[in-house]
């Protein structure tokens, strides 16, 4: 496992959902164990930038912007339950060789790493979309392809970054702690506008 495999996955996931570009469309995951979970995270990922897009129309009618905003909400619970499951596989991957014991821990599990690579891929894609506008002028193009170069770069440190985790795991120089996110807004019991009702 490595970030080049996670930016195959994910650049097929984005590929195939702007064939339709539809926030409805059907996901349709060819692959099983990690790459299935990766693909089926970059696809919470790709259908809520959509969602996230077509929510901030000035003109949109309030009732659909309610309906959107809760398909957001679920999204972003669906998204840190994916990440969670992410983690489960790592744990199961690295096994006796994440020695909690000994080493440094990092400040991010290696899925919640993969959740940023899933973003950063989804904002290449879009700025890159940008850069080929045929319908901007030279200012603006020149600012996207700024833009575009910084990602890029941001690209090849955060894949080096969780090359370097995963084997530093491997070999025993880190560990890795999973702490569940435990989101409290939409859990009933927690969250006092639903347990006061």
């Amino acid at each position: 496992m490595n970030a080049t495999n996670c930016f195959t996955i994910f650049n097929e996931v984005i590929d195939n959902y702007h064939v339709t570009d539809n926030v409805d469309a059907t996901l349709n995951n060819p692959h099983t164990e990690i790459e299935g979970l990766l693909y089926h995270k970059c696809w919470i990922d790709t259908v809520q930038w959509h969602l996230e897009d077509i929510i901030r129309d000035p003109n949109i009618n309030p009732t659909d912007a309610l309906v959107i905003k809760r398909r957001i909400d679920k999204s972003n619970q669906d998204r840190t339950d994916m990440v969670e499951k992410i983690d489960d596989w790592f744990w199961e991957y690295f096994g006796a060789k994440n020695d909690l014991t000994c080493g440094k821990i990092n400040t991010e599990s290696p899925a919640w790493v993969v959740d940023r690579l899933s973003i950063l891929a989804l904002k290449i894609y879009h700025m890159q979309e940008q850069v080929d506008r045929v319908d901007s002028d030279a200012q603006h193009k020149a600012k996207v392809e700024e833009k575009l170069a910084v990602l890029l770069e941001q690209k090849e440190d955060l894949s080096l970054a969780f090359n370097q985790l995963i084997e530093d795991v491997m070999e025993g120089r880190k560990y890795m702690k999973v702490y569940r996110q435990m989101k409290m807004y939409n859990d009933e019991s927690l969250n006092p506008v639903l347990y006061k009702k």
